[in-house]
Order: structure tokens, then sequence, then C-alpha cells
């Protein structure tokens, strides 16, 4: 029998479509068998969670890497179809991104009554899972600690022009400048965020910032704890120079910035999702902050034993639920930071 080349073609066609819808099937059968996580945290450390998780309870974890906003904007897009079941985050401004577009299921009672009220929002639509400390890093070589800034605010001043840095681009900093705009409100973060344009050397990422410190680039840096205690627990090497410097005092560089994890409402797995962020939040999930290499602060239970206790860092009280994100890429961008 002969068939037309035309005829041949939509044929072809027909079986390539037919092909691919049972490729999609399979893959959305082969999901649906677990749930699926956007994990914007550390992924060595969404990866012990996750591990952990499917060994206690069977329930299979699909991990999709990728960074806080990028991952919030993408579950804006799209909305009651995204894949997602579970987001899990390094800093809030991302989780109320989310929340403020009303993508997120309640999280059950059970998993919000482990974590402390001030690491979780008051609308419980989502909880913190762990908690990252503001810290200024220097150079033990020319910095004394008579000499450090008594508040994060003293950075504007001109003479600490040219000495000191930080990684203004990344989620990390803007949480930061979330947090100064909460407490001190717009003018004050527009006057300091101009200062920091004329006296902070930028750096693409914490950890390239801190090495710049332990190289005598500059005097210091504005990062978050964990840095230099990882570094510290290898080799040392990117800060045997380096001392940490906790502002205390409710300053608002004493903000500490809590990660978090929310489930989105389309899911189709909400009892494996619920338990997956019970799990991460709950004793097991925070004793691998514990007993780990993250150097990230628990939440909801004992914090590794190098780290500064959370309650000794007497942090400025910051509603997570609230740091504008949007309008800190707006300040930032007209002071030409980002």
């Amino acid at each position: 029998m002969k068939i037309s080349l035309a005829r041949f073609s939509a044929l072809a066609l027909a079986a390539s479509v037919l092909a691919a819808t049972a490729l999609a099937s399979s893959a959305h059968a082969q999901e649906s068998d677990g749930i699926v996580v956007y994990n914007a945290q550390h992924e060595s450390l969404g990866r012990e969670w996750i591990d952990a998780f499917t060994k206690q309870t069977g329930i299979k974890v699909t991990m999709r890497q990728g960074s806080d906003m990028q991952f919030a904007n993408q579950i804006v897009q799209e909305g009651d179809a995204s894949p997602a079941d579970v987001f899990l985050t390094e800093n809030s401004p991302a989780m109320a991104l989310v929340d403020s577009a009303g993508l997120f299921a309640p999280v059950d009672k059970e998993t919000l009554d482990l974590v402390p009220a001030q690491y979780r929002p008051a609308d419980g639509m989502w909880t913190g899972i762990a908690a990252r400390s503001t810290v200024f890093v220097y150079d033990k070589t020319k910095l004394t600690e008579d000499k450090l800034p008594k508040s994060m605010l003293d950075l504007a001043d001109p003479a600490w022009k040219g000495r000191w840095g930080a990684s203004p681009a990344g989620a990390d900093f803007q949480a930061i400048v979330g947090a100064l705009l909460q407490l001190k409100g717009e003018e004050a973060t527009v006057q300091w965020l101009k200062a920091m344009k004329e006296n902070a050397t930028p750096y693409k990422g914490n950890s390239i910032a801190m090495k710049a410190v332990n190289a005598g680039e500059v005097e210091g840096a504005l990062i978050y704890h964990y840095y230099w205690f990882g570094d510290q627990a290898k080799t040392g090497e990117n800060s045997k120079n380096v001392g940490l410097h906790y502002f205390k005092n409710q300053d608002p560089g004493a903000f500490v910035s809590v990660s978090g994890g929310g489930i989105l409402k389309s899911t189709q797995h909400m009892k494996e999702a619920q338990a997956f962020l019970k799990f991460v939040a709950g004793k097991a999930g925070q004793d691998i902050l514990k007993n780990g290499t993250s150097y990230e602060y628990a939440v909801s239970g004992q914090s590794n034993d190098k780290l500064v206790p959370l309650a000794d860092l007497n942090a400025p009280k910051v509603e997570a639920s609230e740091l504008d994100s949007k309008k800190v890429v707006e300040l930032m961008t007209a002071a030409g930071l980002i």
C-alpha cells in the first residue's frame, strides 16, 4: 500500500505527539509517587533533609535546586499549575512574595506549634525552618575590637569609605536591607544605601567578600555568620585572618534572617507535603542543623554548639512576613547597587 508524503508526515507527527504525551504522563506518574520540593536552601542541606525524610517515611522526594527569588517568581508565574508541593528558602522575603500571591496552604498546627512565634509569620501560611545571623567579618591584622563599628549604620560614615564590602546583588544582603527598611524607614534606608554606594566594595557572593577581608582587600564585610564557621570547619584558609563582630543591641546589623518552608495550595499530595515540612521543622530535621556542617541556626531545637546562642544575639524584632523585597530592589536599584 502506498502512502503519500503528506499522509506519512501527518502520521509521523501524530506518533511523536503520542510519544511526548506518554513521556509526560510517565514523568507525572513518577512524580505522583512522591513530592516535588523547590529547594532554595543550600543544596547539601536540602539533600540531607530529603534523604533523612525518605529513609524515615519511605516517601519519595524530587528536589529541584534554585535560588530564593528565582523560585518565588517562578511559583507566582506557575500559579495553580506549579508542579511544586513544597518550597524551602534561605531568606523569608521569597516566602512573603508567594504568600502575598495567595499560593500557600495553611501549615498544620502541629508543625506551627514546634516553632517559636518569632520565627514564623502570624498568618500560619509558612514557617521558619532555620536562621542565620548578620555579622561584620573583619581583618584581625588591621582592626581591633575598639575600632569596629558600633552599629551597621556607622558603615555609612565617610571614614569607612573603601574599607568594607558586601554582596549587594544577593538575596542574603537584600534581606538585611529589608530589615533596615522595616526598622528605620525608607528615608534612613535610602541615605544608608547612598552611603554604601560610596563606601563599599561590591562582591559576588558572601564567601568571596569574606575571602577579600582575609586577603586584606578590605578591612571588613557585612555577611551571614555561617560562611566563617563553614570555612573554619574545613581548612580555614579563607578565614584565618578574619574575626566575627556581632552588633547585638537590637541593631539592624544584628538582624536574624529566617529561612522558610511552605506548602503550595495546589499540591495533589497534601498529606505527604505536610509530613515533610513537619519533619524539617521537627526534632529530626533540626538535629541535622545541630549536628551537620551547614552551621545555620535551628529554630525549634538546639543549634550547633560552636554558634553563639540565638538568645544571646539580641537581634531586633523584625516581622519576617513583612520584609518588602520589591521595595528593597527598587531602592537598591535607585542607589546604583544592583
